[in-house]
């Protein structure tokens, strides 16, 4: 058992750095990118990509619940090394993407006809909208029939750092192509058609790399009758709740683009941007631990996962502090020197970004535990209703207060929906009832301390007027990031989650110098 546990606390950490890696990759070379865009072509350009990706997974809800289900079910048989079953289940994850391609692609052709009603205004006049759909279409239905079902194998295992490479590799080719041709040539068609291309290069090196690690593992067999009405069981309950989320995040931007025009979207996007790769980061954490915290739901008891649990918490929050208190008093200055003062939003609606990124992370947070416990059955309406909420809401506000109603709308359909529901449920399904209160102590504890490191970072860099943004990037970040440890040490160091912290802290720090 200590192997076990040695060799997936190694693979937590091994899947968490190159994701780290990555996410920092993905981070700073489509940050050029759009930099590019938006100087070369024009903001109007940034608009329609962010639209199209938008679009894009909003038609991925074919595939959703699909992937995290059959994972799930290989947890198992991986443990006990039933080869047979996992082959099964390979064959079924085979079929089940081809339908999805095949769906998103029926899906895709159907919605052809709607297409001029989801852009406003500023369309290029060089851009025709149709052809771009169905490059972007094509992009993502390849992504499914091509060999899609073999990176099951790399997340069941946790080498989740093994197509990171694969992927560390194609996006380099493609961003070095797209940035070539953007200069070269100034033709947005053929950004689109690398990313194709990359695409395609990089599911073919994945699948190989799948047949490399696991040579015992094909695609054959078959699964009994309740097997596989259990595993469509779960697929059915996840996709309700993924299409829910999957429509929160992608319904803003396409809501933006049918009423406000592409040039608002573009704008929006940039805030968005940053926020987004905050986000990419924690769901970096987050699927790292996953299997982890997985596992130890079956095999620790339930007050040791408690006691996990408010660790999570301890430390998400304490972050989260840090962050939010950057992007409050560092989004306008980055915004101003990256695409200049006459795309800047007003500061209620960097206000509303950083409300929007903190209520997202704390809903994640929650729902940590529960998601892993493959216990979605009674929460599977959950998403959805906030989604259903939240895109009514974003249509009847975006035309009475613009942009800030995309943003207000989401943050209340969470705080009134989304995280009292899941909050529930989590103290239903993982630690029991009596458990709630406590926690709900121990989280507004440490939300009481976020608000205090966020208002007094405010006040702090408030008090500061350089002329210079660069000089004033830096001066905001050194005080967020004294004033946020500080008062966070401060206000918790008595606590066990701090004594927690200390001995794993230590432990690294002793690891690390015996290896220099």
């Amino acid at each position: 058992m200590k192997d076990v546990i040695a060799s997936k606390t190694k693979n937590s950490s091994r899947n968490l750095a190159f994701g780290i890696i990555l996410k920092i990759y993905q981070l700073l070379l489509p940050f050029v990118i759009r930099t590019i865009i938006i100087k070369v072509l024009g903001m109007e350009y940034a608009g329609l990509n962010s639209l199209f990706t938008s679009l894009m997974q909003t038609l991925n809800i074919a595939e959703l619940g699909v992937g995290t289900a059959l994972v799930f079910s290989m947890y198992k048989p991986i443990a006990e090394g039933n080869k047979e079953k996992i082959c099964a289940l390979m064959k079924l994850y085979k079929i089940y993407y081809r339908v999805i391609g095949l769906v998103i692609f029926i899906i895709g052709i159907i919605l052809t006809p709607f297409l001029p009603w989801l852009v406003k205004e500023d369309v290029p006049e060089d851009i025709n909208l149709y052809i771009l759909y169905f490059m972007n279409l094509g992009a993502t239905v390849l992504s499914y029939w091509l060999f899609a079902y073999k990176n099951s194998l790399f997340l069941a295992h946790q080498r989740n750092d093994v197509a990171s490479k694969v992927t560390l590799i194609t996006n380099t080719i493609q961003y070095s192509l797209q940035i070539i041709l953007l200069f070269l040539f100034k033709n947005y068609y053929f950004y689109v058609i690398i990313l194709l291309f990359t695409q395609v290069i990089n599911n073919i090196g994945i699948a190989f790399l799948a047949d490399k690690y696991y040579p015992e593992y094909k695609a054959y067999g078959s699964l009994s009758k309740e097997e596989r009405k259990k595993i469509n069981g779960s697929i059915k309950d996840l996709f309700y709740g993924q299409l829910g989320l999957v429509v929160t995040v992608s319904v803003d931007s396409i809501v933006i683009s049918a009423f406000l025009g592409l040039v608002p979207l573009g704008i929006y996007q940039n805030y968005y941007y940053i926020v987004s790769a905050l986000i990419g980061f924690y769901l970096i954490f987050y699927q790292s631990c996953r299997a982890s915290i997985g596992t130890n739901i079956l095999t620790k008891s339930t007050d040791e996962n408690f006691k996990d649990f408010k660790f999570i918490t301890f430390v998400i929050v304490g972050s989260l502090a840090f962050c939010v208190s950057c992007l409050y008093n560092m989004f306008q200055p980055f915004i101003e020197i990256w695409v200049g003062k006459k795309n800047l939003l007003d500061i209620y609606c960097v206000a509303l970004f950083c409300a929007y990124f903190f209520t997202y992370e704390l809903s994640w947070l929650i729902g940590a535990y529960k998601d892993v416990s493959g216990k979605w059955h009674a929460d599977r309406f959950r998403p959805l209703i906030t989604a259903v909420f939240n895109l009514i809401t974003n249509i009847i506000l975006v035309n009475i207060i613009g942009i800030y109603g995309i943003l207000i709308s989401t943050i209340v359909a969470y705080w009134i929906i989304n995280i009292p529901w899941l909050y529930k449920r989590v103290f239903i399904d993982v630690f029991e009832k009596d458990k709630s209160k406590k926690y709900f102590i121990f989280l507004c504890k440490k939300l009481i301390v976020f608000i205090i490191i966020v208002f007094a970072c405010g006040f702090i860099c408030s008090r500061i007027q350089l002329n210079n943004n660069f000089a004033t990037l830096i001066a905001n970040f050194g005080i967020c990031l004294f004033v946020s440890v500080f008062i966070y040490l401060l206000c918790n160091y008595k606590t066990e989650e701090m004594s927690r912290a200390k001995t794993i802290l230590s432990t690294y720090l002793g690891k690390f110098r015996s290896r220099i």
